[in-house]
């Protein structure tokens, strides 16, 4: 190594050959990780390079399992009894580990998920009977799948939320009228479960007047509380928590994917731990609509 080399900084990204080298694999094997998604990398200008620090954090999870991670942030579906467990777990937790919800969506959550962005992504897509094989089939479509496992929370109630007053109590109805809709984006299983509904009576989402997308369970119900809107689809317990009246269309099942080796984190056990816990059963019977029967089973892909 010459005078120069010794003086430079050590590069905190490493190229291919020196990655394979730090991990003691060959080539060939690094890019089969690398294109497969399960090791952090990036393409720049053609060729791959591997940040340093992602690789050791990545080591560390590939040797343990996850046990000393201190963080666990969680994407995709939307639900409130989640969201009750993240926000119960936190305080616990203080200084030491972060616990983080952000509900983007069932569709944008499995693709955080695949780019290695988050560590759970919340999935609930069409109906709880065919629930299974639906969330098997989004889950088979991303780079990396068969290192994910598939964990179910529970059942929920999902449908319409309504303004009190609107006094329509048939979808039909609420898609034929001029009721104001609050939609929910595309890629959300709230709304992929409306659409699924409304196409079985013969209509289409664009049936419906919308005027506003909402974002979140909550900011529909917000928007329906301030009487911006008439309706939107959601589930039983937000129409609870915001004293709205519900349109009750079926089942829908929550369960969340993430890496096999993040099931074994202290964190997520916690998570599931907490869900299971007297507090959050007592607030999912006082909200309605769930069923938590299931919490924590293992589905197979």
């Amino acid at each position: 190594m010459s005078a120069s080399d010794a003086a430079a900084p050590e590069s905190p990204c490493l190229t291919a050959k020196q990655a394979a080298a730090y991990l003691h694999l060959n080539e060939k094997k690094l890019y089969a990780l690398a294109n497969s998604r399960e090791i952090p990398a990036a393409r720049v200008g053609g060729k791959w390079l591997f940040p340093r620090r992602l690789l050791d954090d990545w080591l560390l999870e590939q040797a343990h399992g996850g046990l000393f991670t201190d963080r666990l942030v969680i994407a995709g579906g939307d639900d409130p009894l989640l969201a009750s467990a993240v926000r119960a777990l936190a305080p616990d937790l203080g200084a030491d580990a972060l616990v983080a919800y952000s509900p983007t969506g069932t569709l944008p959550g499995l693709e955080q998920l695949a780019r290695r962005r988050v560590d759970l992504a919340a999935l609930q897509w069409g109906d709880a009977e065919h629930s299974h094989a639906q969330h098997a089939t989004l889950l088979r479509a991303h780079p990396g799948h068969a290192r994910w496992t598939l964990v179910r929370l529970g059942l929920r109630e999902q449908g319409v939320l309504l303004r009190p007053g609107v006094g329509l109590r048939e979808l039909a109805s609420l898609a034929g009228f001029d009721v104001r809709w609050a939609m929910r984006r595309a890629g959300s299983g709230a709304q992929h479960f409306l659409v699924s509904a409304l196409k079985d009576r013969g209509f289409r989402a664009e049936d419906c007047s919308a005027v506003a997308i909402a974002r979140s369970e909550c900011e529909a119900a917000s928007l329906l509380v301030r009487h911006e809107a008439d309706c939107a689809p959601g589930c039983r317990a937000v129409a609870t928590a915001f004293g709205l009246d519900f349109l009750p269309l079926g089942r829908v099942a929550l369960d969340v994917a993430l890496p096999k080796e993040v099931f074994f984190r202290h964190l997520f056990q916690q998570l599931l731990a907490r869900l299971g816990s007297a507090e959050l059963r007592q607030l999912a019977a006082r909200l309605g609509g769930y069923d938590l029967t299931p919490l924590g089973s293992v589905r197979a892909l």
